[in-house]
């Protein structure tokens, strides 16, 4: 069963209020609440990201025209920061969207808070196959007790992202990092890689004599962005590749942040950066993962499969691989999936059930494949989005392999990811800045962090 809401929480007070105020709006989705569609409806639904928001414009118009002509759908995007911080205000001043993009490590929060409605009985009015979807999509979106807040849209993973120019310089071929080892020892065949990557600002490599690592012109490799807690495009997939796992289960009582394998990698990073051979950490924060990459200041870096386009579309020629195989002896992904789900604000249900229903449909996700911005949570629809890649000229193969060999793990998902964010974020960059020892201190986190989940 979920836990009593922890009213500590500043998030949780704020949701409160909302819950006061929607007393008389949304429900459960049963049929007394079902609202009718005979009569014109709108539906606000918000989303993040500005690339996807064109398909979903046109899945939109489709819905209107040829599944609920009554019922038109508002698109809001905002970017990714300015969606969280509006959707927490808006669920206080019970001003939230009707449909809103969630997230995996969001959402449980928000049932914890309970300004999400349940899809139970409108899933098993419909007759929807949550079967149709990649594996595992589909259970992410269930609450212990069995509630369901999401149906899925999309899943990512995430691979290396690699400058074609800087690796022809250097004799360096997409292949060379397929075929690599990683090692938080010495970074292996992999970190062999990055060393000849790296160039000081006299022009000498990171693997020749005379290399100034306090003096660097292009790191071998960039951080996409702060570690965080959870690492999803940076220390993770390197992580779990040496044995880690965040959680031991989905909505998890404790966590693992005291594992010698995490600790080990994250040190592995810092010595790195220290060394000169990735970016450092002020440099990130300062300009963003992305915006060093495209400067010409990181020969490679990781991102997920959602940032294929803007690569594949930006000024500098881009190939993609797959990460590093690990000392388990595989590589490793972390996987993601967002799903669409309904708010208590929401004034008509059903209508809002039906614009949710479509979005994980294949109708509406065959458009979004065919968009090649994100792969869809129905294969059929993957290989859309796959194809429209390869039709560009595109291999996006260094992103599926993972789901291809099964060699993913899921994003963890607790009820409190926003205080774990905080407990563990600043100490992961104190670990980086090379202040402290990330043996020394991750022991202390995780023990901040299994009081949260055991509270």
């Amino acid at each position: 069963m979920l836990r009593e809401m922890k009213k500590h929480r500043l998030f949780a007070v704020l949701l409160a209020f909302a819950l006061g105020a929607a007393a008389c709006g949304g429900d459960d989705g049963g049929d007394d609440a079902a609202g009718s569609l005979d009569e014109p409806v709108t539906i606000d639904y918000w989303l993040w990201d500005g690339n996807q928001q064109p398909f979903y414009e046109q899945c939109a118009a489709d819905f209107t025209a040829n599944v609920q002509p009554n019922v038109t759908v508002n698109i809001e995007q905002f970017g990714w920061g300015d969606y969280w911080t509006g959707l927490t205000a808006s669920f206080a001043s019970d001003s939230a969207p009707d449909v809103f993009t969630d997230h995996l490590a969001r959402y449980p929060e928000f049932v914890e808070s309970g300004v999400l409605v349940s899809l139970n009985d409108f899933v098993e009015r419909d007759g929807v196959d949550v079967n149709q979807y990649f594996p595992g999509l589909a259970e992410l979106w269930t609450s212990p007790d069995g509630e369901r807040f999401g149906l899925p849209k999309d899943f990512d993973t995430v691979a290396m992202v690699l400058n074609e120019g800087m690796l022809a310089d250097a004799g360096i071929t997409a292949e060379d990092f397929a075929n690599a080892e990683w090692n938080p020892q010495d970074g292996g065949t992999w970190g062999e890689l990055i060393q000849r990557l790296t160039i000081d600002a006299n022009g000498v490599r990171g693997n020749e004599d005379g290399f100034d690592g306090s003096n660097v012109a292009v790191f071998g490799f960039g951080l996409e962005g702060n570690f965080g807690a959870f690492g999803q495009t940076t220390f993770s997939a390197f992580a779990a590749s040496a044995g880690y796992s965040a959680v031991d289960e989905v909505w998890a009582d404790s966590a693992n942040f005291d594992d010698p394998a995490l600790a080990e990698t994250v040190q592995f990073f810092a010595d790195w950066i220290q060394a000169g051979y990735v970016t450092p950490i002020e440099d990130v924060q300062s300009l963003g993962g992305g915006t060093i990459y495209g400067n010409g200041n990181a020969a490679t870096m990781t991102n997920g499969s959602w940032t294929i386009s803007g690569f594949v579309d930006g000024e500098v020629p881009t190939l993609f691989a797959p990460l590093p195989v690990g000392p388990i002896g595989e590589r490793r992904s972390m996987f993601n999936g967002l799903a669409d789900s309904i708010t208590t604000s929401a004034e008509n249900p059903e209508a809002a059930w039906q614009w949710v229903k479509y979005m994980a449909s294949a109708e509406c996700q065959d458009v979004v494949g065919a968009g090649a911005v994100v792969f869809p949570a129905i294969p059929s629809a993957a290989a859309i989005a796959q194809e429209a890649h390869a039709a560009n000229g595109v291999d996006v193969s260094a992103f599926t392999v993972h789901v291809d060999e099964g060699t993913t793990f899921l994003f963890p998902i607790t009820d409190a990811a926003s205080r774990i964010e905080d407990a563990v974020g600043p100490v992961m960059e104190q670990i980086l800045r090379g202040e402290v020892q990330a043996a020394d201190v991750l022991p202390d986190a995780a023990a901040a962090v299994n009081d949260i989940l055991g509270s």
